[in-house]
């Protein structure tokens, strides 16, 4: 414990937040000695709470089962208990939560996030590791902008974007332009958390439309291959994107079938599959815990990748790719898959804190 950096959970009840406190377990790099949730689950017993409605298969953590619930309202209260907090945080409006989100790093605690409230805030990194771990360079900005001294916020992006941004990227990096994507989404019901969307109205059938998600898929994008300039993150131009995204009968792992037209300049498939096959980056360099060993896997398959098969690739956090193929009216298209509830929460924020961590955000804390 004396090496390890205590860490808190806002939003520990909720599917996002039992997820983290099961990752968390035994990290090399972080204990959780602080939760906190609403204010009617405050002064409970968190074993006592969750008891009927915890999701992930296995027991709580015995550290985390005994300790004492928090308001997570009460920024204050966490002082002293907790380094950095993790944010699963759900409220009906998005200002509330990026209100409480700034209140907790004007307290000194700096705010890994999952929630999408601080998404847009332009000077505020929304990471994919492997594609813009460039971007922690406007969190210095970030403080001067707010007078924090040791708090800052950093967030993670839509969990369906995991799905198809670093095989666009690999590309991307590869001097390949990217001018248009069409990407039809196959959600897991997951992502809708707990209860989430009815059973009976999941059962048999798919519904085409998840509110809010298009608008994200369209735009997030835009800001993670962005760049830092003048204190804040510009937008990348390109890709133009449209979206259709769906809720399909899967408990884990979102799909999604995508294609692209190129610049001037277009790869070959096998181009392609080898510059997948080569793509690492900076968490792959640091061999971070939770960083996939190869992050773009691809399967050769007709019928891959599948979510029951290919969602634990790479523990999870590997995006796994398959039926790239030409495309009738733009130039290629492929199917891609990834763990919604891992990479694309909580896993992928604890990959998140890592990278800050040995990048020595959390230094003076």
């Amino acid at each position: 414990m004396a090496d390890k950096i205590s860490v808190g959970v806002l939003g520990a009840t909720g599917m996002v937040g039992q997820r983290y406190i099961k990752l968390l377990e035994n990290h090399p790099f972080f204990k959780v000695t602080y939760v906190a949730a609403s204010p009617r689950s405050a002064g409970q017993v968190y074993k006592d709470v969750v008891a009927s409605k915890w999701l992930i298969g296995e027991d709580i953590p015995a550290d985390v089962a005994n300790l004492v619930i928090q308001d997570a309202n009460d920024a204050k209260a966490a002082i002293g208990k907790c380094k950095f907090v993790f944010s699963a945080l759900e409220l009906p409006k998005k200002e509330d939560i990026k209100n409480l989100e700034e209140a907790y790093a004007a307290e000194g605690i700096p705010v890994v996030s999952n929630a999408s409230a601080n998404r847009w805030t332009e000077d505020v990194p929304m990471l994919v590791p492997e594609i813009n771990h460039a971007h922690l360079d406007v969190i210095a900005d970030q403080k001067k902008h707010h007078g924090w001294d040791k708090g800052f916020i950093a967030v993670k992006p839509n969990c369906s974007l995991q799905t198809y941004m670093m095989p666009i990227h690999a590309l991307i990096q590869a001097g390949y332009e990217v001018k248009k994507m069409v990407v039809t989404t196959l959600q897991a019901t997951s992502g809708a958390g707990y209860p989430g969307v009815p059973s009976f109205d999941m059962i048999d059938n798919i519904v085409p439309f998840i509110g809010g998600e298009e608008e994200k898929t369209e735009k997030e994008c835009l800001k993670i291959l962005g760049t830092v300039k003048d204190g804040k993150i510009e937008n990348a131009a390109l890709p133009v994107v449209s979206s259709t995204c769906t809720r399909v009968p899967v408990i884990d792992g979102h799909t999604a079938c995508v294609s692209l037209e190129f610049g001037d300049k277009k790869p070959s498939m096998e181009e392609i599959k080898k510059i997948w096959a080569a793509y690492k980056s900076v968490p792959q360099e640091l061999n971070l815990p939770s960083s996939p060993e190869q992050p773009i896997v691809y399967r050769e398959e007709e019928n891959r990748p599948q979510p029951r098969r290919d969602r634990e690739t790479g523990k999870g956090m590997a995006c796994v790719v398959g039926r790239l193929r030409p495309c009738n009216v733009f130039d290629i298209k492929f199917v891609a898959l990834s763990h919604n509830t891992k990479r694309g929460a909580a896993m992928g924020g604890i990959l998140n804190a890592e990278l800050l961590k040995v990048k020595g955000f959390f230094d003076n804390l």
